[in-house]
Formats: structure tokens, sequence, C-alpha cells
């Protein structure tokens, strides 16, 4: 056969595909159950509508606008539908009968691992949850009040200090640098660092944003995603990128724990108060084969991942609103000198103190109503049978949501 034959005939193949594809494009434009659900029209045919404006950066807000325009049920791919319905969340989100997340969830863990937040098997999540879950109750988050203490000491002296130079400082910055150091602090029991210098130490939160940046937009096509996390990691080499930095970074911190003597190693119960590192080695010392190594890891590079990024940007977002209304800011200035004066609140305030200070909780809250940490779509696969949601029913496989955003502003 000639070199000319074997073209050709490439591409015919490649030819044949794409008409393939696109009668099926076309046949779900006409026939699917689905077809009334309004969107922009390229949504209709191709995923490339919703890589496009997540790349752009601002998602939420179009898919806020979407909602706006159209109502509580709208598309952002062939298969994709985003709703605003609050009867959506238990259906969708709930514990019981959760929907298992979707193919985009692959993206956020190196191929062939399980991680928490990724894990589509819902068994298994559900198992490894219970793992976890006594870790962070109440009760035990609240012990590391003193961890918190500690570094906001230091975060507030570096406030001091360069308030007495009269250079401008950012504020964004340096509240990233004291949640890092926080989450540092209670994962590991050290510091990270960051607030020595307000720089980034390591290049862990390059190492996160660079993971943020990747697995978002990857997870749309998320059958590329063995291919290119080889190639990034390549690229990057032995230091690896993104979420294999931070992995990379937990192993040498559990390395350097497992040198130190502890509780664990005496043999001795942990206290509620131990960083988290040792409460892991302790289950992973009583159960090995059920509380693994790998667990220990996952369950460090979870506070990582989910706890600094989401505390900084919500810091930041309160400091943001206060400022833009000082008409809140003094109020809520006000709410906190009287209740230091009348001894309802001490020299470093606890969380039961601050849990009984009207206005500052609805600081919070209204921040965390109008700048919700998380604005992208925590897709979930309706599972066989299908699903009657908002009046609509979704046949099996289709991806669906409920935005904090559009719950908030919508």
């Amino acid at each position: 056969m000639s070199d000319i034959s074997v073209q050709f005939m490439i591409l015919g193949l490649i030819g044949a595909f794409g008409l393939v594809k696109l009668a099926s494009l076309v046949h779900g434009c006409l026939f699917s159950t689905l077809k009334s659900i309004p969107g922009p029209f390229l949504a209709r045919l191709t995923d490339v509508w919703y890589l496009w404006r997540l790349c752009k950066g601002h998602f939420e807000t179009d898919n806020l606008a979407l909602h706006r325009e159209h109502g509580p049920v709208v598309r952002y791919g062939p298969r994709r539908y985003s709703i605003n319905d609050p009867a959506a969340v238990k259906a969708i989100y709930g514990l019981e009968k959760a929907f298992p997340k979707s193919p985009w969830y692959d993206a956020w863990v190196a191929p062939g691992e399980v991680s928490l937040f990724a894990d589509r098997d819902t068994k298994r999540h559900a198992h490894h949850r219970k793992l976890f879950q006594n870790n962070y109750s109440m009760s035990s988050l609240i012990s590391y009040e003193p961890y918190v203490n500690e570094c906001a000491d230091i975060f507030v002296q570096r406030l001091s200090e360069i308030s007495q130079t009269g250079l401008p400082m950012d504020m964004g910055q340096w509240l990233q640098c004291y949640a890092f150091d926080v989450i540092g602090l209670i994962t590991y029991g050290k510091r990270l660092g960051f607030l020595n210098s307000g720089k980034d130490i390591g290049g862990v939160m390059e190492a996160l944003e660079a993971f943020l940046s990747y697995a978002a937009p990857v997870g749309i096509y998320s059958k590329l995603h063995p291919f290119l996390f080889s190639m990034m990691n390549y690229v990057a080499g032995s230091g690896g990128t993104g979420r294999a930095y931070v992995i990379s970074f937990t192993r040498s911190r559990v390395a350097e724990s497992m040198k130190t003597p502890t509780a664990v190693m005496a043999g001795k119960k942990t206290t509620s108060a131990e960083p988290f590192l040792i409460k892991f080695l302790e289950k992973h010392e009583q159960s090995p084969d059920k509380f693994t190594s790998t667990n220990v890891t996952m369950g460090c590079v979870a506070n990582m991942v989910a706890g600094s990024d989401t505390t900084g940007i919500t810091l930041s977002a309160i400091l943001y609103y206060l400022l833009k209304d000082p008409l809140c800011l003094a109020a809520l200035q006000q709410e906190i000198d009287l209740y230091y004066i009348e001894g309802k609140l001490s020299e470093k305030p606890t969380f039961q103190e601050t849990q009984q200070m009207p206005y500052l909780q609805a600081v919070i809250k209204e921040t965390l109503r109008l700048h919700p940490a998380t604005g992208l779509p925590l897709e979930r696969v309706v599972p066989k049978g299908g699903a009657t949601i908002s009046g609509h029913f979704f046949p099996e496989g289709v991806c669906i949501w409920r935005s904090c955003v559009t719950e908030s502003l919508g």
C-alpha cells in the first residue's frame, strides 16, 4: 500500500469520526429530553464554551448571569446542567443517597491515586470519611486555638513592624501567609515560615496555585489527564508540579516527624490538641491495615489544599468589604470595644466568646454570602434510573450541580 493510500485512509477515518461526532451532537440537540433547557448555543454542542469561560477566570459570574436570564435550570455543556433550587441540594449532595462525583474530579489527583476530595467511589469515600471525621469535630478544632493565637501574635507583630516603615503592604498576600502558617502549624506542629517574611516558602503557594490552575480546566476533558499530568511532571522535574509538589512536601514533613520522639513513638495516647499529623500517625500505629501511610499523607494534603487557600480568601474578603463600607467597620469596632470593656472578650478572643458577638457573626456570614470561597462546579453524575429535579427529568450519566454563588446572589 502506497504512502498516499495510507494518508487517504487516515484522513477518511478522521473524517468519519468527525461526521459521527457531528451527527451525535445534532441528534442530541434535536431529540434530547433536555433540549428545552436554555443556555449558550455553543454549550449545546461542546464543552469548549465551559472551558473558555472557566479559563477567563469568572465562570461563577457567567453562571449567575445565565440563571438570572433563564431561570433555575440552565445548561453550560452538552451534558452539564446548573440548578438553582434549594430543594435540589439534598437530592444531589445528601450523605445518605449522594450522587457520585463526575469525571471532572479525576484531574484533582494523580492518575491511579485516591484522595478524599476527588474519590468518585461513594462507598470508598464514605469509608475514608469515617476514618477522619472524628478529627474534625468542633471540640477537636477548638483545641487548636493556642496554635491560631501563636500565628496571630506573629501576624500582629509583622503588621506593627511594617506600619512603622510607612510603606504599603499587600494584605491579601499577608493574610494568605497567615492562613498557611496556621494550617501548617495545626497539621504538622510546625509553622511553615510564611509569616517570617511574607513570602512563599518552598514554593508551596505557587505549587497549589499551579495545581488549581491545572485541575479545574483539565477536569473538563478528564481523559487527557493521565497524559497531561505525566507531561507536566516531566517538565517540572523531580520536584513535581502542583499537587505532586504538595504531596512531596507533606511526605518530607512526615519523615521529619517520624525522626522526632513523640507520644506515638512512646506508646502514649495523643491529646486533642496534638497536630493532625501526630493524630494520623497514632491511628496508623494502632491499625496500619485500616489507616495506612497513604491515609496519613491524604489527610495532611487535604488540610493544606482545602484549608489554607479558602481561609486566606475569606479573610481577605472580610477585610475588603469592611474597608468598602466604613459604617460597617465602625459598627464592628464598636461591638469589639464594648465586649472588651464589659469583660466578655479576652485579649486573645476565643471561639466561644466570638460566637456571642452578633455583629461579628453577621459580618462573617454576609461575607460568605457575597464572596463564597468556591465558585467552581462541584459536579455530580445522575445515577442509574435518572432523577427528577426542579421539574426536569435528568437521565443517568448527565452532570448536575448547585452553585453556592447562585444560591447566595441568584
